[in-house]
């Protein structure tokens, strides 16, 4: 089963011809000492041999057409199975959701990224492939991190988003209570183009939640644009991105600006916004762009025959999607945010 893997070193195109294969779990050492651990399908940890000071984790596809992420960490893992790059920390890789890339959609049966922080379990509980595939990957986290408790973690969950933005690049910074919100992590994102960061301030059942409240883990969801095809990417884009995680993996350290909040562009969340009813409609075109701005009083959506208005002096938001099933998020609202702890 494994040949093919080593011949290739393509990851990815190993985790899609075995998903309806049981992978047991595989171990091998590279010629420079590298430990590779095969630990599910599109589960895949580098341990070097020499200390460690970080635990990364690398996600993507936890929505399956989100293609750039998984090119992203496809093209990480080849050049670490080639010994191209070595890493200087432990790494674990996940594709999030195989059978989703396979049908070209952003998920078979349930969203993936609503069913972490044990919410796989709630309600009906472990009735299909993802719910079960987001426990897995929880127990695969868990495991992972625990087995150093000394070193830093990190958890960078890379998506694209549905619709264009008017900040191309985004990142959500999960809910710390009780933690300052990281400059260094802050600026390193920047390093990667990512300029926006969005400062959640409740518990969700985001993958990148899950990370930063179980284990507080250095923990984001990232955005890197657009939704596209797979060979329809403009990989240039996301060249500092690249740069960058290929630095974080090889290095002990990371040489990096400082924090200035001149240089980002900062939000927090001010509400989310759940679906009631199913006659849920915005008021603005279905080609508005992430980060569009509204005024105080404004109609933002109507249901049930009542309107929903901007509450603040100005809101703009993000992930608007009026389909989304009854009980759902249909959008974030986000406000500027100049005063968080960041330290």
């Amino acid at each position: 089963m494994f040949q093919q893997l080593m011949d290739e070193k393509d990851f990815l195109a190993f985790t899609l011809a075995n998903i309806d294969k049981h992978i047991s779990q595989h171990s091998f050492t590279l010629s420079n000492q590298t430990t590779v651990k095969i630990i599910d399908n599109g589960v895949i940890s580098f341990t070097p041999h020499a200390g460690s000071t970080k635990d990364i984790v690398l996600s993507c596809a936890v929505h399956g057409n989100e293609t750039a992420p998984i090119e992203i960490c496809n093209e990480l893992i080849q050049a670490l199975l080639e010994e191209k790059i070595q890493t200087a920390h432990r790494v674990l890789f996940l594709i999030g959701n195989p059978e989703s890339i396979l049908t070209e959609t952003r998920f078979v049966e349930e969203n993936m990224n609503r069913l972490f922080s044990g919410a796989h379990s709630m309600g009906e509980g472990l009735c299909n492939k993802e719910r079960i595939r987001a426990k897995n990957l929880e127990d695969y986290v868990r495991d992972f991190f625990l087995d150093n408790e000394e070193s830093q973690r990190i958890h960078y969950d890379l998506h694209t988003a549905i619709k264009p933005s008017k900040h191309e690049k985004f990142a959500i910074y999960p809910y710390r209570p009780g933690r300052s919100f990281s400059q260094q992590q802050i600026m390193f994102l920047a390093g990667c183009d990512v300029d926006t960061i969005l400062f959640h301030h409740e518990p969700t059942t985001t993958f990148s939640y899950y990370s930063s409240e179980q284990f507080q883990a250095d923990a984001f969801t990232v955005e890197l644009g657009k939704v596209m095809p797979f060979g329809q990417n403009d990989m240039k884009k996301f060249a500092n991105t690249r740069k960058m995680l290929n630095q974080l993996i090889t290095q002990q350290n990371i040489e990096l600006e400082v924090f200035d909040s001149n240089k980002v562009n900062l939000y927090k969340v001010s509400r989310s916004v759940n679906k009631h009813f199913d006659d849920f409609t915005f008021s603005f075109p279905k080609s508005t762009v992430n980060f569009t701005g509204f005024e105080q009083g404004q109609t933002l959506a109507t249901e049930g025959g009542k309107e929903i208005k901007i509450e603040y002096p100005y809101e703009a938001i993000v992930f608007p999607n009026e389909n989304v099933p009854v009980g759902q998020r249909t959008v974030l609202c986000l406000i500027p945010a100049p005063n968080e702890d960041i330290h």
